[in-house]
């Protein structure tokens, strides 16, 4: 028998959702914008935990009286009871999922970065095919994406891109794509269809809630402006508007070239430097759990945590987990829950 301890804290979460409305009800709630978005963020967080406890509850009452109502040789109820149970091991391995998401930067927005490795213009192609992959994934779950910065590929694809995800428990979904994929096919770019094999680093950092004092001193920082070389278009700027930040004491940095404003694009990229400083903090007290330093191998074989492969046979699996699937395409086209969820409990179970 699962330990539901956690699972049914269904009490106190209806308690937090009536205080946060009441808060939101106040006539001078919107006064503070920022403010009120993060109640506004967090209702929706614990609405979203508590819905499903008050199914599995009812489930679990609906079940309870099916049992009492049953006979050992009524065989429609018994047949109804199975489905029942069915239902509720299902619900109740999602709950399992909310349990393995209890950290604070969990719920954040998610910084996520994808980099071209071995592999010249198809390790570019493979790039672009990722990105359009977490695209997916975030439009299946009702999530915005904000491209923050984008660098194409010399003749095809890109070369590096860097989005912001924002939703709830982002962060906390995406973390187990930070390290290396590698895609086995056969090239488009090869005259002789022959079979190449291809790399790219995934990087994923959580957005830092601007409560959380991260210093970051003036003098540790040099601060490049240039033009953008967006993917064309009316996106690219035609001034020296993009800005580059280097942050001297770790050698991190970050840049940014969304937006038309040198200003607004300096202010993002202080929020991508803070949320690195802090996901290195992170990594430096915890790292039996993040280990975010060992999966920061050379992009090239052997580094991999999961391959794609597309010829001779389809296939993709993860090397810690052991998730794999046949169904390539699905995949590709944003349906990474299976892999997500592996990861999460592989994590415990490490």
């Amino acid at each position: 028998m699962r330990n539901l301890g956690g699972i049914f804290d269904l009490a106190s979460k209806l308690t937090r959702i009536k205080t946060l409305e009441e808060h939101i009800a106040q006539p001078d709630f919107w006064n503070n914008q920022e403010q009120a978005n993060k109640v506004v963020k967090e209702l929706k967080d614990v609405k979203r935990q508590a819905e499903p406890i008050k199914k599995v509850e009812s489930d679990i009452n609906n079940i309870g009286e099916l049992l009492e109502l049953a006979e050992l040789d009524d065989t429609d109820i018994i047949e109804q009871l199975k489905g029942e149970i069915s239902g509720l091991e299902n619900a109740l391995d999602k709950l399992e999922i909310d349990l393995l998401l209890s950290r604070k930067e969990d719920r954040a927005d998610a910084f996520l970065s994808i980099h071209a490795g071995a592999g010249g213009t198809e390790s570019c192609d493979w790039a672009s095919m990722l990105l359009r992959m977490y695209n997916r994934w975030a439009e299946r779950n009702d999530f915005k994406v904000q491209t923050i910065d984008f660098l194409p590929g010399e003749e095809a694809g890109v070369k590096s891109v860097t989005i912001l995800i924002e939703g709830s428990f982002a962060y906390g979904r995406l973390k187990g794509e930070n390290g290396v994929h590698r895609l086995v096919r056969i090239s488009p770019f090869d005259s002789n269809k022959r079979r190449h094999t291809s790399f790219v680093s995934v990087e994923v950092i959580p957005e830092v809630d601007q409560d959380i004092n991260i210093e970051i001193k003036e003098e540790d920082l040099r601060i490049d402006v240039y033009r953008s070389s967006g993917a064309g278009g009316q996106h690219v700027n035609t001034t020296d508007s993009a800005v580059r930040i280097t942050h001297l004491p770790t050698g991190i940095v970050v840049q940014c070239q969304n937006e038309r404003s040198q200003i607004k694009n300096r202010s993002m990229a202080m929020k991508m430097l803070k949320a690195k400083l802090y996901e290195r903090e992170l990594r430096q007290r915890q790292e039996k759990i993040e280990k975010h330093n060992e999966q920061k191998k050379k992009i090239e074989w052997g580094s991999q945590i999961r391959s794609y492969v597309m010829h001779p046979y389809n296939m993709i699996k993860d090397h810690r987990t052991g998730v794999e699937t046949g169904n390539v395409q699905a995949v590709m086209d944003g349906r990474l829950d299976d892999f997500l969820e592996g990861f999460l409990k592989w994590q415990v179970k490490g």
